[in-house]
């Protein structure tokens, strides 16, 4: 729920996911790789393998929670242009999917374009909220303004470092879900999940109703199926970027980012 109460296709697909006795597949890739018109045609795909949410990424070009793999789409991103508003225009091409969609954006980005003007523009694109993992809910209060009143949930970030008092703090400030990161360091795709992320997830649930969504490391079905079986969503990104970097073209792209979903999917129906 966001603060005006207002329920979002962010926390009608979350329940539709738990009634199905399962976690949701969210999925991450920044806006403009390969271009503006082939970044939302990988992000449609991944709807059509099987993504619930999708995180529209921001590109920014100081991505201090970003591993390797991410910000070489990134830079490839900003060298051709990519601005905020072919990240709205994104956001609009997969809510028309009916899929639900995140924009992913560090603080400095938001604040330049106009805070108001971002989220009046991103929920009349058919977002339903932003994940920003450099905003702390403390320094937010211009942030939670403009979400309440344009119904747009806001996702903070906890981690394995957070006291217990500072992780109650950010769940009473956040909306759709509680993104719980499941390491210390950037993102990428890892050998194993973390021991310590079921903890968290723990930790995370005794202090809000909200689901609690892993992200950090998970790049196959067997870590999807490991981290669904605490967890209401896991988020994959780095994996997803991979399979886009690593075509040899477009469509070989798309048909990768469809398959890898799709086996994702079924990890997280595995729980």
């Amino acid at each position: 729920m966001t603060g005006t109460g207002t329920t979002t296709r962010l926390t009608e697909v979350l329940a539709a996911a738990r009634a199905e006795n399962r976690a949701a597949l969210v999925g991450y890739l920044p806006a403009g790789y390969p271009s503006v018109e082939g970044s939302a045609a990988a992000m449609r795909a991944m709807v059509e393998g099987g993504c619930d949410i999708i995180e529209v990424g921001l590109p920014y070009s100081d991505p201090q929670m970003d591993g390797p793999v991410i910000q070489r789409a990134v830079e490839h991103a900003l060298a051709h242009g990519t601005n905020t508003r072919h990240v709205i225009e994104n956001v609009r091409a997969v809510a028309e999917t009916g899929a639900a969609t995140l924009v992913m954006s560090y603080w400095n980005p938001i604040e330049r374009y106009g805070v108001e003007r971002f989220a009046s523009e991103l929920a009349a694109a058919g977002g339903s909220g932003v994940i920003t993992p450099d905003l702390i809910p403390d320094e937010a209060h211009a942030w939670i303004a403009a979400t309440d009143a344009h119904r747009l949930d806001r996702i903070f970030l906890v981690a394995l470092s957070s006291s217990d008092e500072r992780i109650a703090y950010t769940t009473r400030h956040c909306g759709g879900f509680v993104y719980a990161a499941s390491v210390m360091g950037v993102t990428g795709a890892r050998a194993s999940v973390s021991t310590l992320a079921g903890d968290l997830v723990a930790r995370t649930r005794a202090t809000t109703d909200l689901p609690v969504c892993v992200g950090l490391g998970v790049s196959t079905a067997a870590q999807a199926a490991e981290v669904a079986g605490y967890a209401d969503g896991v988020i994959v990104g780095s994996a997803f970027v991979r399979a886009l970097l690593d075509a040899p073209n477009e469509q070989a792209g798309l048909d990768a980012v469809r398959a890898l979903a799709g086996e994702l999917a079924e990890g997280v129906r595995k729980r």
